[in-house]
């Protein structure tokens, strides 16, 4: 795959054949750096540029157990693909690599500090307009360093000295040594910022999805306590974000399989702003909607028919086999196995209209009401209100299976029960819904109430979040050992060749070739 050589100087996108409708709307010219940050609209303009334009999805899901490897006679892979699907120490160069996640993360983040300095170089946030980019900038600053902690550091814990990242929290040159902290350091400073922003967060944006709004920043404040091990938080702001009819903010994914099977029409409705599910989406210089979609590109690395029948979509589950709203796109043949749902279009930006040249693009979703209901059900778990856990847990089953089971905590004790534990049998490959949890907090014993309960809703996730990024996240949190196994010509698996084990510490990604050369602590490997 041919490293894209970008040049970030603005927003102002023009999409060729597959274009949202709202894109005119939403993508702002970003200031030039030279310009004086003296006004309102300026401050709200610069803001446009505090969301990160890489992601971490492509790393994120070839490095869980959502990708089985398909062998290096596939030629739909690369040596980048290979060195993230192993959890190597990347070294080569990719427009979804981890040094342009890094540097695009640190790049908003210093949007965001600018943001503030000229809010308080113009007299502080006296008016609405500057309180509403002060709540955005905050929340921006404190969601780019949530991805940067999770990404390239090992899980938060309690009490845990792991290696953490700067926290930006100035104007400043950050390509600079600095100290890197601990996680826990991290995390306190993300809540500090949380903390003053959600008290003044608005929805006062001309397109409220495309910038952090009330429920945007409620469902972040959900997913970071969840990461926090502070439970009771995690429901707070579930509440806030749910509101009183949660079922009436869910994914319409009986509407969904009335669409025509097209990935361009179906991933451009996942993403769209009049969805009541999507609470933020972000823009992304990306080919992630061929990478997710039906075609051969990075296809050695595949959510292939076992994982699918075995682990999460068309396997026997609480409810029983199958029985979605909307069927998953599943195809098996040469070099080609993938049982995928599309969520992120393919968006090209014409740069020569002469030679129909330009940059590759995606909109991810990175908040939804759905996941937020999953991380509401796993905390009151965590808290033992098991009948609240299930009814959540029931709700999202509801909305997304056509089924007349009605979730109770024994249903769920006692399927999960029933279920073998994945890797238990002689080649340590063969995988089921259910896999052993080792999280650094404390859980009651394997078949208690509380520990099927968490595989339902991790389960659950998992099938919510495909092809976005969040199961590394969970697999890293509860401590889960997954494997690296090539698949024979039948589709099975044929070749165990590693094991990521609980504390490895390849769980966190390597800090980027070019940041350890300017003298940045590197992760113990």
């Amino acid at each position: 795959m041919k490293t894209i050589k970008i040049t970030y100087t603005a927003l102002a996108l023009t999409f060729s054949a597959l274009t949202l409708s709202s894109c005119d709307e939403y993508l702002d010219t970003m200031p030039d750096n030279r310009t004086t940050i003296d006004t309102e609209k300026k401050v709200a303009n610069l803001l446009v540029s505090a969301y990160p334009h890489s992601s971490n999805l492509l790393i994120n899901e070839t490095m869980s157990d959502n990708a089985d490897y398909y062998g290096d006679k596939n030629p739909n892979g690369n040596r980048f693909g290979d060195q993230v699907y192993f959890w190597q120490d990347v070294t080569e160069g990719d427009n979804e690599s981890p040094m342009k996640f890094w540097l695009s993360c640190y790049d908003a983040i210093a949007s965001a500090n600018q943001a503030l300095a000229s809010i308080e170089e113009m007299g502080g946030a006296k008016t609405e307009a500057l309180q509403t980019s002060k709540a955005e900038a905050l929340l921006c600053r404190a969601y780019a360093h949530f991805l940067l902690v999770n990404e390239f550091c090992m899980n938060y814990s309690e009490g845990s000295k792991a290696l953490g990242i700067h926290y930006s929290d100035k104007v400043e040159n950050i390509t600079e040594k600095h100290n890197r902290g601990t996680v826990a350091e991290v995390y306190a400073r993300i809540e500090q910022d949380l903390k003053e922003a959600l008290p003044i967060v608005t929805d006062n944006y001309t397109v409220p999805k495309y910038h952090f709004n009330k429920r945007a920043a409620y469902a972040f404040a959900t997913r970071f306590y969840l990461y926090y091990e502070k439970w009771n938080e995690a429901v707070k702001y579930a509440d806030m974000c749910l509101g009183s009819n949660a079922a009436a903010t869910l994914r319409d994914w009986k509407a969904m399989s009335e669409m025509i099977s097209d990935p361009d029409a179906i991933s451009q409705h996942y993403v769209a702003a009049d969805v009541a599910a999507n609470l933020m989406m972000n823009t992304h210089v990306s080919q992630l909607g061929l990478y997710f979609g039906p075609y051969l590109l990075y296809k050695r690395y595949a959510h292939g028919a076992y994982v699918s029948s075995n682990e999460d979509f068309e396997a026997t589950n609480v409810w029983g086999r199958g029985g979605f709203y909307y069927q998953p796109f599943s195809r098996r043949g040469n070099n080609f196995d993938v049982v995928q749902i599309w969520k992120l279009p393919y968006l090209f930006e014409i740069e020569d209209p002469v030679a129909r040249t330009g940059l590759p693009h995606t909109v991810n979703v990175v908040f939804t009401t759905d996941e937020v209901l999953l991380n509401r059900a796993e905390a009151y778990i965590m808290l033992k209100q098991y009948d609240k856990a299930a009814a959540d847990l029931d709700m999202w089953m509801h909305n997304i299976v056509k089924t007349d089971v009605t979730l109770t905590p024994e249903k769920i004790q006692n399927f999960y029960k029933s279920v073998p534990y994945s890797y238990d049998d002689a080649t340590k490959m063969a995988s089921t819904v259910k896999k052993h949890l080792h999280p650094a907090f404390a859980i009651d014993a394997e078949g208690s109430v509380q520990e099927t309960m968490l595989q339902c809703v991790l389960g659950f996730r998992r099938m919510e979040t495909l092809h976005q990024g969040l199961r590394w996240f969970d697999v890293k949190r509860y401590g889960i050992e997954i494997v690296r196994r090539t698949m024979g010509p039948d589709g099975k698996p044929a070749t165990l060749t590693d094991v990521l084990k609980k504390d490895d510490n390849r769980r966190a990604v390597q800090i980027p070739l070019d940041i350890l050369q300017a003298g940045v602590e590197a992760n113990p490997r």
